[in-house]
């Protein structure tokens, strides 16, 4: 039982000596990281991001215009359902 006692008071100091390494330099060390994996970036032209964002306001006005036509279609058959009773 004290050899239990021994090993998880071992492992606890263990796990807590990785924290404070983990807690040294951390910010720093995430920085440097973060500019390298930056500079890995393959980031696109200006001519495909102005496609791209053509291409994604075209979808979503052809979006809105057929939910509308739905919501206005749908809206209609209910009021014609809801007027035959009356």
């Amino acid at each position: 039982m004290a050899k239990k006692e021994a090993d998880s008071k071992v492992v606890k100091s263990k796990a807590a000596g990785k924290s404070e390494k983990t807690k040294r330099g951390g910010v720093k060390k995430y920085l440097r990281d973060l500019r390298s994996e930056l500079k890995k970036v393959v980031w696109p032209s200006r001519k495909q991001v102005i496609n791209n964002t053509g291409v994604v306001l075209t979808v979503m006005a052809i979006m809105a215009l057929f939910l509308f036509g739905i919501d206005t279609g749908l809206g209609a058959a209910i009021r014609a359902l809801l007027n035959l009773g009356a």
